[in-house]
């Protein structure tokens, strides 16, 4: 495996083969004979796991297939898709650059754990004003990206465009039919698009908002066409990276009772959400259902450094 095009290729079967599917018994969460499967996501690779490895992927094969070796992308102070790009490309051999929002990290990012485990990976980081930053998604604002980092492969913030979701396609066209219901967590959308992109006729796409005030729904019209789907925003908990003692202590239970680790940014909302939704339905047939672990555990020490070591899972 000596470059970055076998290495990535290799990487992808190996993804394939090792995704494994768990089953949840609910009888600890007070519904008896029960039970719901989770796709751990979160466990394929510890540096780059889940949805953003699976977004990551595709992009960083068609660098590699041009001959492409670096990367520019974007992410805020705790961006699980900041820290994913730069430990994939320590692995894979390319350079990173990350456009980091807040320029008054400058002086201080070595105590934030994303930011300086990146920069232990090799990723330049460059910090940019707030104001600045609103124009990640400028074509003009980009061209001028392009021309400064050229050659180059620009990611958008989060990981989420048109061949990362062609990425979560593949990886649902691996999963067993008999799941009638596929949940994930939603950031930016491009996990659901892809689930959507990928699903059967007849099976279900179930998204939890993290984030306050997103119409997802008008914004992930377009992929799956024919396929039903839900969204739900009454957990996002007040908004992104924001979590109540109701939360935390959701977490934390959930991690004695399945041995299985949730960050509060993303998955533990879902969770909470599927879990909540299973006890006020109990018509819903939850073995029917895979909930999606799309990893993010890095986020966990963040968010601990803010808010007291709340989440005991380490």
């Amino acid at each position: 495996m000596s470059d970055s095009k076998t290495t990535i290729f290799e990487l992808d079967q190996w993804l394939n083969l090792q995704s494994k599917i768990e089953r949840i018994e609910l009888a600890p969460f007070g519904m008896s004979e029960r039970a719901l499967y989770l796709l751990r996501e979160d466990a394929l690779i510890e540096e780059a796991s889940g949805n953003k490895l699976r977004k990551l992927l595709p992009n960083l094969k068609v660098a590699a297939q041009a001959g492409i070796k670096r990367i520019v992308t974007f992410g805020g102070a705790f961006s699980n898709h900041i820290a994913a790009t730069a430990a994939a490309g320590k692995r894979f051999g390319f350079e990173t650059f990350g456009i980091i929002r807040g320029r008054e990290l400058v002086s201080n990012y070595q105590e934030n754990p994303t930011l300086r485990k990146a920069s232990d990976c090799g990723m330049n980081l460059l910090f940019i004003s707030r104001t600045e930053y609103k124009n990640r998604h400028d074509p003009i604002y980009l061209s001028q990206l392009n021309e400064r980092f050229a050659p180059c492969i620009i990611i958008p913030e989060g990981g989420s465009n048109e061949v990362a979701i062609e990425g979560v396609t593949k990886m649902v066209g691996l999963l067993p039919q008999k799941f009638k219901v596929l949940c994930t967590p939603i950031g930016t959308g491009g996990t659901m698009a892809g689930l959507l992109n990928g699903a059967y006729q007849g099976q279900q796409i179930w998204g939890f908002s993290a984030l306050k005030g997103i119409d997802f729904e008008s914004q992930l019209r377009q992929y799956g066409h024919g396929i039903s789907r839900r969204v739900f925003d009454e957990y996002h908990f007040g908004g992104y990276a924001k979590a109540n003692n109701e939360l935390i202590e959701f977490i934390n239970n959930f991690k004695v009772r399945t041995g299985i680790p949730l960050d509060p940014i993303y998955t533990g909302k879902m969770m909470y959400g599927l879990m909540d939704l299973l006890k006020k339905k109990p018509s819903i047939k939850s073995d029917e259902i895979l909930a999606i672990h799309t990893g993010g555990l890095q986020g966990i020490l963040g968010f601990n450094q803010s808010n007291k070591d709340l989440i005991k899972i380490f």
